[in-house]
């Protein structure tokens, strides 16, 4: 047994009483040692379902919001997936482990160089870059999926005309206080938009989203 292996099945088997019933998912979540994407001294409190600071004033999400929004997004085997965040890294490396082509874009250049140099050490194929993730990745579009793991203002343009045909968009969209969980779906020039629970994420800054000073 390995440290942390009984708290991180605890984890997993919390995810299902809660709702949870993605069996992709479910693998990838008891695969990811989430323990390594959390810095010291928090590491002890990596398998708690709660949000934990991981410098640069962001956070790595808890458990249960990166497992709802994950199986919102509805992520297959091969498909390619746009994330807007990076952060620690734990989100790309859940969605490669179920088997995604995963494109990741992160503000924060430190964050970003930590997330690049542990996903490559945990083998996990991660395509990255620093920029504005609100104006998405043109040069990869279309994607089958979009994950934003920031609060947005509303749904930036770019990233609902980076979806391919039948592409999710999985965005929390709202006030810098709470925002509502939106999934949105291409259909031809339409998009199918349902909400979910409120949730409370770390604001999405970049020119179609809020501004850097806005607190």
């Amino acid at each position: 047994m390995g440290r942390f292996d009984d708290e991180r099945a605890d984890m997993v088997a919390l995810m299902r009483d809660r709702g949870i019933t993605d069996e992709g998912l479910l693998k990838a979540m008891a695969a990811v040692h989430r323990h390594l994407f959390v810095p010291e001294p928090f590491t002890g409190r990596s398998y708690e379902d709660s949000a934990l600071p991981i410098g640069k004033l962001q956070t790595i999400s808890q458990p249960y919001t990166v497992a709802f929004m994950t199986q919102a997004l509805g992520v297959r085997p091969g498909e390619r997936i746009l994330e807007v965040g990076t952060g620690s890294g734990y989100q790309a490396a859940i969605l490669a482990e179920m088997g995604a082509r995963v494109f990741s874009i992160e503000r924060n250049l430190e964050l970003l160089a930590d997330a690049r140099k542990l996903l490559e050490r945990l083998g996990y194929r991660v395509v990255s870059k620093g920029g504005d993730g609100t104006v998405g990745w043109n040069e990869y579009a279309p994607f089958d999926g979009i994950i934003v793991t920031a609060g947005a203002p509303d749904v930036p343009a770019p990233l609902s005309k980076q979806l391919a045909e039948g592409g999710r968009l999985v965005i929390p969209v709202g006030s810098l206080a709470t925002q509502t969980l939106l999934v949105m779906t291409r259909h031809g020039d339409e998009f199918e938009r349902r909400s979910l629970e409120g949730f409370k994420f770390v604001p999405l800054i970049g020119k179609m989203g809020w501004g850097a000073n806005d607190s």
